[in-house]
């Protein structure tokens, strides 16, 4: 990243990223840091998948954890809601909005990430985004979860640059990763 970069990262975006494994403590640190805030929509993005009983009970953590006081939105449309919420938000997780569209092609999801990322910069409210890190370790045997894994990947690098702050939660800590790294020349 040079200075340049730097500039416009910082007049563009009221970004945090916040990224990590399974069980890294990244909801517990995007909702840490949205308490900070007076007001909050909770963009919850998923399938209420109702028979999965695991699911659930992930779910039901979650809600205990927030604040009565947030909005919540439960969707698996986020273009339309960045496109009517106007306040601060924290969307938890990105990778809702990935397998929304995960059956669609190449370049109908090019299309849909690039409008994502649009409707990010032109937001004037502070957005705490959370992403789940997949392929540090296995790779899927089917097609759909490789292509879950490339597209989230791409999205979070694509999200990371025009974030204000972007945060790797890892074992219960999180680590600025801003301050210790330089973006990767492409």
């Amino acid at each position: 990243m040079n200075a340049k970069d730097l500039i416009i990262k910082d007049t563009i975006s009221q970004i945090i990223f916040i990224t990590g494994g399974t069980k890294s403590g990244k909801s517990e640190f995007a909702e840490h840091l949205a308490k900070k805030l007076k007001t909050l929509s909770y963009v919850a993005l998923s399938e209420k998948n109702i028979e999965d009983k695991e699911w659930q009970k992930r779910i039901l953590l979650h809600r205990k954890r927030r604040p009565n006081n947030w909005k919540l939105i439960e969707t698996t449309d986020l273009l339309n809601t960045l496109n009517k919420e106007d306040g601060p938000l924290l969307i938890d997780s990105i990778g809702g909005f990935v397998m929304e569209s995960i059956g669609k092609g190449d370049n109908e999801w090019s299309t849909m990430m690039n409008l994502l990322t649009s409707l990010l910069i032109k937001r004037k409210s502070i957005t705490i985004i959370v992403g789940e890190q997949v392929g540090w370790s296995l790779v899927s045997e089917y097609k759909i979860g490789n292509t879950y894994i490339e597209r989230i990947g791409e999205l979070q690098k694509t999200i990371t640059k025009i974030s204000k702050d972007n945060w790797l939660a890892i074992n219960g800590r999180a680590i600025k990763i801003d301050e210790i790294s330089i973006e990767i020349p492409t």
